[in-house]
């Protein structure tokens, strides 16, 4: 099984929030997901992410018991999946409001069916509606709200109720940038409050700053499990900036280890070819030039994220994160 090393509450005792043991899943002749195993450590805020199809949205449907696994195990916080939906918030990549209801009603439904009085329930979907600011929507019907609105709503839904597992399927859809930030705070701020958060996105920006550990699926098998720096480490760049001495830089683009050069004057951007090393690089130019600033860039996980997408017919991709695991 892969194992997130390096993630806040992992140990060898620790009660894990998720655990899939080859877990399988097909759909006529179709394999949506095959053999996938991970672990999610309690506390905190793990990527999902793969390109379209990679089988995240079957994993998720079967995690909250909407569907059955083929073969395999799922523990939800220690549980068979039925045996902890009370337990389990989950937002939908799709719709998944009553239309006519009320934003004040669905909350409060919501709130009442995870315990306490309808007064209490009342109490928690008022304050969801002032900290998502939607106070002023409360009583317009669901079908009413824009889709931004719609999805700060389905976030509510999931979270009202103090659930321990959340699970949140493309939560940033359809929000401009000032809820975007508003939602990645509250998310961050659940996470604070104790509880773990699977997030599957396709911002990877978001995921990058957001996760602590990320599950890479595609073609229904796990790429990568692991922290961002692990994942880094099995994808080295071959990108450098370069800062130097005002000057005509032409020639660096001749050198045998560039592949290609962008930027002029002082300000470059270098592509070292496959199999050379930065450093050759920085050797060949010592000497010719001053060099103020001379940094191989990390490769963003949208980056790596492009490059999996990418490697649907060439495993060599996914052979080079493997190494990590």
């Amino acid at each position: 099984m892969l194992v997130a090393a390096g993630v806040p509450g992992t140990g060898e005792h620790d009660m894990t929030s998720l655990s899939l043991s080859g877990v399988s899943k097909a759909f006529d002749k179709a394999v949506a997901v095959d053999d996938l195993s991970f672990e999610v450590p309690p506390g905190c805020i793990y990527g999902l992410l793969g390109p379209n199809g990679a089988g995240k949205t079957t994993t998720i449907r079967m995690i909250v018991d909407i569907i059955r696994p083929d073969r395999g195990t799922i523990e939800v916080l220690g549980l068979a999946p039925v045996a902890a939906k009370s337990r389990v918030g989950y937002m939908p990549e799709e719709r998944g409001l009553y239309r006519k209801m009320t934003v004040l009603r669905t909350l409060e439904f919501f709130a009442s069916l995870r315990g306490g009085s309808m007064p209490q329930a009342r109490t928690a979907a008022r304050q969801w509606l002032d900290r998502l600011g939607l106070a002023d929507q409360a009583h317009r019907r669901a079908e009413e709200l824009s889709k931004g609105m719609q999805q700060k709503l389905q976030l509510a839904v999931a979270a009202v109720g103090h659930q321990e597992l959340l699970i949140l399927d493309e939560p940033f859809a359809g929000l401009d940038p000032v809820n975007l930030d508003l939602v990645k705070g509250i998310i961050q701020d659940l996470r604070r409050d104790g509880r773990t958060i699977i997030l599957s996105t396709h911002l990877m920006h978001e995921a990058q700053q957001l996760c602590e550990a990320i599950l890479l699926i595609n073609h229904g098998r796990a790429v990568f499990n692991g922290t961002l720096e692990q994942a880094r480490a099995g994808w080295p760049s071959n990108i450098v900036a370069i800062q130097a001495e005002s000057g005509d830089g032409k020639w660096i683009a001749g050198l045998p280890m560039v592949e290609s050069m962008t930027g002029d004057r002082g300000q470059l951007e270098v592509r070292v070819r496959p199999g050379s090393d930065p450093q050759q690089l920085l050797a060949a130019m010592v000497g010719k030039v001053r060099i103020r600033s001379f940094q191989v860039k990390q490769p963003t996980l949208h980056e790596i994220f492009v490059q999996l997408a990418g490697a649907s017919h060439d495993t060599s991709a996914e052979n080079r994160l493997a190494g990590v695991r």
